[in-house]
């Protein structure tokens, strides 16, 4: 067997990455070079393994600018053996200050599709011979997006107003214990040390504009937060303090940015909260991507 070289890249050669074929070009994803422009990818964080001269194997990891966490693996692919995976993974670990999380994007329904299977079996056996274990059911993430699908009609129960300052934000955001939809919120974390179900405001900022909150004979049953000048028009927060607000709260919050000019939204939501889910699909969002976070056995939730 030709002998296996794996060693970052360097300044350059970043052809190199590319130079391996997407194994999910269905899947959407910020291209390599977009990456390596917008800083958050590097060439020294940037791992590859090669069997005469050909890529079998490449991993990079994200730090954007300015970010006060450690870098994330954000892609790995995989044409070899596992344990060419695991090698690859070790050896930059090594390098890198020790393993970290990974966030493993996958197309919509994979467990479904065996063509996606066949591709992602392997990096993620790498993946847990390497040390990184799966987050349970809390640590996969669905991805969702509205594209201008009719909404349904409003039942007329729920008033909608912005909220009167940040404090009333904050204030409504202690009382609710399980936001049902949080989206971006590995990237808070990682990013500025942010939790965003219980800080929201100090990722998204304190303007209330495209804040609503639902009121039922006056009295606050629900919150929700968008964000319109985002990656992507996107449902940031949506929280409860009564479940069956859950529909009109989120038919609003599509009005809000549609309003705006949005034409697509996205929202990400636990794959464990099935009536959020359901909801959000019955308001015309469908699913994107998952994302399975794999970390160190020791590592904290």
């Amino acid at each position: 067997m030709t002998d296996l070289v794996i060693r970052p890249l360097v300044a350059g050669e970043e052809n190199l990455f590319d130079s391996m074929p997407d194994p999910l070009p269905q899947l959407r994803q910020v291209a390599y070079a977009d990456g390596i422009a917008g800083g958050g990818y590097r060439p020294e964080t940037t791992w590859v393994a090669l069997r005469a001269g050909r890529v079998v194997g490449r991993a990079a990891w994200l730090l954007p600018p300015g970010a006060v966490g450690a870098p994330w693996l954000d892609r790995f692919d995989l044409d070899a053996e596992p344990e060419v995976g695991a090698e690859l993974l070790h050896a930059a670990h090594e390098a890198l200050g020790g393993p970290g999380r990974y966030y493993a994007a996958l197309p919509a329904h994979w467990r479904r599709r065996p063509e996606v299977l066949a591709v992602v079996r392997a990096p993620m056996a790498a993946a847990r011979l390497a040390g990184l274990v799966e987050r349970g059911e809390r640590g996969e993430r669905l991805r969702c997006s509205w594209a201008g699908t009719p909404l349904p009609a409003s039942s007329g129960r729920y008033d909608f107003r912005r909220p009167a300052d940040a404090a009333e934000i904050n204030a409504l955001v202690t009382r609710i214990a399980e936001p049902d939809v949080l989206t971006g919120v590995e990237i808070a974390r990682a990013v500025a040390g942010v939790d965003l179900a219980t800080d929201p405001l100090a990722w998204l900022g304190d303007a209330t504009e495209e804040w609503r909150i639902a009121l039922d004979a006056g009295e606050a049953v629900g919150l929700v937060g968008t964000a319109g000048d985002a990656c992507y028009p996107l449902l940031a927060y949506l929280g409860l303090l009564d479940d069956a607000a859950r529909p009109e709260l989120l038919v609003e919050a599509v009005r809000v940015l549609a309003a705006g000019g949005a034409r697509e939204i996205i929202a990400d939501v636990d794959s464990h909260q099935v009536a959020v889910l359901a909801e959000l699909e019955r308001t015309g969002f469908r699913q994107l991507r998952s994302r399975i976070v794999f970390a160190p056995q020791d590592a904290p939730e």
